[in-house]
Formats: C-alpha cells, structure tokens, sequence
C-alpha cells in the first residue's frame, strides 16, 4: 500500500475511533487524564479547568503536543493513539463559538445549561487537539497506572437500620 493510501486510512481511523468514544485518554507532560470530548472539523475538542468542568491534563498548552489514547467504546481496550498539536481557543472567537456550539450539546447534567457558554469564556479552557502523526502498534508493556489523586469519596457504609426498614415496607404491601 502506498504511503498517501496508509496515511487517509490512519486519518480515517483517528477520526472514526474518536468520533465514537466517549472518552479519551490525553497526557502531555503529567499523566494522562481521561477526558470527554467533541471530535469537530477535524480534531478533538476539550472544554475544562473551570468550576464544575473537568480538569484538563498538565502541560495542554497552545502550540504544544499531547498523547492521545483513544478506547473502544464497546470493550474500553486501546484502539489507537495519536500525537496532537494543542491549540489553546481565544473566547468569543469564531472558531470558539463553533467548537461550544458542539461541545454544549454533549455536556451532560450541566447545572446552569442557559448560561453555560458565558461561564466557559470567563473561566474555562477550550482546547483544539489536532492530529499530528499516528500510532496503531501494540505497546509491549501494560500501560496501566495509579488512579490519580481526586476529591471524589465512596459512599459511606449503609447505616445498620435501613435493612430492616426496606423489609418492614415489603411486609406491609
């Protein structure tokens, strides 16, 4: 296969495997951070580091490059892995309003989803990754990690009580 048909059919797989993944895995000079995304003209897009929004991985600076890992929606295996060039969006401008345009429509449980958009150029980083060069080798190594440090807890342990009420209200009926 030529070098031109090689490389449409690895574009061609960055953009479907990513267009279909939820999330994708993006490390630049820290570890990497599953992140959720909108693929638009061409590259991924990223909203995050403001309040309520999910952080963005260390390092995404503009002109910068990031790693790319991107699973199988279906099994959460590795499809393929991508280096990015990382461009950091200026609010308000044409390219950002395009990219919130489709970002807002797949943001989930937004608390203020009327003004949302207001409150990501104030305070939010809007982040352009776009595909540079293409890795679909296996890694010979397990490429798992330590989960990174959250503010997110487990439940407490289900008070001692609260079985036998649930039972109580299955007797009564």
């Amino acid at each position: 296969m030529s070098d031109g048909a090689e490389n449409l059919l690895e574009r061609a797989l960055v953009e479907e495997a990513t267009k279909k993944s939820g999330l994708v895995w993006v490390g630049s000079t820290g570890p990497a951070r599953a992140v959720w995304h909108v693929w638009h003209e061409g590259a991924a897009h990223l909203v995050g580091d403001g309040p309520g929004e999910q952080p963005l991985p260390a390092g995404l600076t503009d002109g910068g490059s990031a790693e790319v890992t991107v699973r199988s929606k279906d099994k959460g295996g590795r499809i393929v892995a991508w280096t990015a060039s990382v461009r950091v969006l200026a609010p308000r401008s044409e390219e950002w309003e395009a990219a919130v345009a489709e970002l807002k429509g797949k943001r989930l449980n937004a608390p203020d989803a009327e003004v949302m958009t207001e409150r990501w150029a104030k305070e939010c980083t809007v982040v352009r990754l776009t595909p540079a060069s293409v890795s679909t080798e296996v890694p010979d190594t397990s490429l798992a990690a330590a989960p990174l440090p959250t503010g997110a807890t487990t439940r407490r342990p289900v008070p001692a009580a609260l079985p036998r009420l649930l039972l109580k209200r299955r007797r009564r009926g």
